[in-house]
C-alpha cells in the first residue's frame, strides 16, 4: 500500500468481498449525484409548475451531451490511471492525470462556446413547444455556464475511483447535492426565482464542489512518492488515454442524440406527456445511473488486475458484481411497478392526472428489464477496463439504433406505448452481445 490509506489495492484479496467494498461508497455517491437533477425536477414541478417540469426535462436531454463528454473524460482517465496504479507505475500516473486535465479545460472551453451560440437551434430541433421554449433555453444557458464544474468534478472522481478510494467522492456529493436541495428551494420559494433558481442552485453547489474535489486530488497524488519531476503532459498517455475516451464520448454523444432524437417524438405529444416522461426518465435514469456506476467500479476492478497481470480475479469479482446489481434490482423493480404512481407524483401536482398516467406507463413497461440492462453494464466494465473498446460500441451502438428505430416505427401505430416498449428489446439484444464478447473472453485481447 502507497500514501495515505484511502489508496486501495484491488488486485489483493478475496474479488468479490474487495469489489463490494469498494462499490458501496459508489452506490451512496450514485443516490447524492442523482439528487442533483431529481432536485430540479422536483422543485419545478412542485414550487413552480408542470410547464416548469416539462422545461427542465425537456433541457436534460440536451445536457446529456454535455455529461457525455465528461463520463468519456472520467473513463478514460479512470480506466488509464487504474492500470497504471496497478502496475506501479507512478511518475506516469500523476502525468495522465495532468494530461487529462489540460486536455479537458480546452475541450470544455469549446463546448461552452457552442452550447451557448446554438441552443436555441437544439431546442428548435427536438420540437420543444413554446409554452416551454423560454424556460427550457434559460435553464440550459445557465447549466452550460457551468460546464467546467461537471467536467472537472467528473474527472476528480475518476481518479479517485482509479486509486481504489470509493469514500472522497461520496462526502463530496453528500455535501454539495444535499446543499444543492435546499439552495434550490431558498431560491425558487423565498427568492421566487422561477426556473433560473433551478439551475443556479445547481451551477454554485456542483461549483464548489469542483473545487474542493480537484484539491483533495492533487492533495491525494502528493501523498504517492515518486523520485524527481513528472511531466505535466504526454503525448504518448494523451493517445492512450483517448483510446478510451473518445469511444467512450462517442457513445455516450450518440446515445443523446438518440435520446434527443426520442424527445423530439415524446413533444409531439404535448406538454402532460412530456412533464410524465420527465419525471419517470428521472426514476429511470436514477437506476441506470447506478448500474453505470457500478460498471464503471467494476471497470476500475478489472483494470488495476489487468495492469498487475491477474486475470483469473475478474471472472470472479464479474460473478461479483451481478450478485450487486441484482440485489439492487429486486427492490426497485418491485417498488416500480406496484407504486409506481407515488415516485411519479413526487414530482408532480396530484391533479395533473395526463402526466401521472404516463410516468406510471413508463415505469410499467420498463422496470422489469432493469436486471437485462444491469447484466449488459456490468459485463461492459470489463470491457471498458481491459481497453476493449470495440467490442463494447458494438453491443452499444446496437441498444442505441434499436431503442431510436423501433420508438419511431412503434409509435405511429401505438402511441407514446410504442416508444416506451423499445427500450427493453434493445436491452435485450445489446445484453446477449454484451455478455457473449465477456463469455468468450475477447476482453483479455483488448
Amino acid at each position: 500500500m502507497i500514501g495515505e490509506e484511502m489508496n486501495k489495492d484491488l488486485t489483493v484479496g478475496k474479488p468479490e468481498v474487495v469489489l463490494w467494498k469498494f462499490a458501496l461508497p459508489l452506490f451512496g455517491s450514485i443516490i447524492f449525484q442523482q439528487l442533483y437533477n431529481i432536485a430540479d425536477s422536483l422543485v419545478a414541478g412542485k414550487f413552480i409548475g408542470e410547464h416548469a417540469l416539462a422545461a427542465v426535462g425537456n433541457s436534460y436531454e440536451i445536457t446529456l451531451i454535455y455529461l457525455a463528454f465528461a463520463f468519456g473524460c472520467n473513463i478514460g482517465c479512470s480506466v488509464v490511471v487504474s492500470q497504471l496504479f496497478g502496475a506501479k507505475e507512478w511518475k506516469d500516473l500523476k502525468t495522465a492525470v495532468s494530461t487529462t486535465f489540460i486536455v479537458s479545460g480546452i475541450l470544455c472551453g469549446i463546448l461552452m462556446v457552442l452550447g451557448f451560440l446554438f441552443a436555441p437551434q437544439l431546442l428548435h430541433m427536438i420540437h420543444t413547444p413554446k409554452e416551454i421554449f423560454s424556460d427550457s433555453l434559460l435553464y440550459l444557458n445557465i447549466y452550460t455556464g457551468g460546464l467546467v464544474f461537471l467536467f472537472f468534478y467528473n474527472i476528480a472522481t475518476g481518479i479517485f475511483s482509479a486509486l481504489g478510494d470509493s469514500k472522497t467522492p461520496f462526502w463530496f456529493l453528500a455535501f454539495s447535492s444535499t446543499a444543492n436541495v435546499f439552495v434550490d428551494i431558498l431560491f425558487v420559494k423565498t427568492f421566487h426565482m422561477g426556473i433560473a433558481g433551478v439551475a443556479w442552485a445547481t451551477f454554485l453547489c456542483q461549483g464548489v464542489s469542483c473545487i474542493l474535489a480537484v484539491i483533495a486530488v492533487y492533495k491525494r497524488l502528493g501523498t504517492i512518492p515518486t523520485e524527481g519531476t513528472y511531466e505535466h503532459f504526454s503525448k504518448v498517455l494523451l493517445k492512450r488515454l483517448a483510446m478510451i475516451a473518445i469511444p467512450s464520448i462517442l457513445q455516450q454523444s450518440f446515445i443523446s442524440v438518440g435520446n434527443i432524437y426520442i424527445q423530439s417524438i415524446i413533444n409531439g405529444f404535448g406538454p402532460s406527456v412530456i412533464a410524465g416522461y420527465s419525471a419517470a426518465i428521472k426514476l429511470n435514469n436514477l437506476v441506470i445511473t447506478t448500474f453505470t456506476t457500478l460498471g464503471n467500479g467494476m471497470s476500475n476492478f478489472a483494470a488495476q488486475n489487468i495492469g498487475a497481470g491477474k486475470l483469473d480475479r475478474i471472472k470472479r469479482g464479474f460473478r461479483g458484481g451481478i450478485l450487486m446489481v441484482y440485489t439492487i434490482c429486486i427492490p426497485v423493480v418491485l417498488l416500480y411497478v406496484l407504486s409506481g404512481s407515488f415516485f411519479v407524483r413526487i414530482f408532480m401536482d396530484t391533479n395533473t392526472g395526463a402526466a401521472l398516467h404516463t410516468g406510471v406507463q413508463f415505469l410499467r413497461i420498463v422496470a422489469p428489464f432493469y436486471f437485462v440492462v444491469s447484466t449488459k453494464l456490468i459485463a461492459d466494465g470489463v470491457l471498458r477496463g481491459a481497453g476493449a473498446m470495440n467490442l463494447f460500441m458494438i453491443a452499444t451502438f446496437t441498444d442505441l439504433i434499436l431503442r431510436v428505430v423501433l420508438a419511431k416505427i412503434l409509435s405511429t401505430n401505438a402511441g407514446v406505448v410504442g416508444i416506451w416498449e423499445a427500450w427493453p428489446i434493445g436491452w435485450c439484444i445489446a445484453t446477449s452481445m454484451s455478455v457473449y464478447f465477456y463469455v468468450k473472453g475477447h476482453w483479455k485481447r483488448g
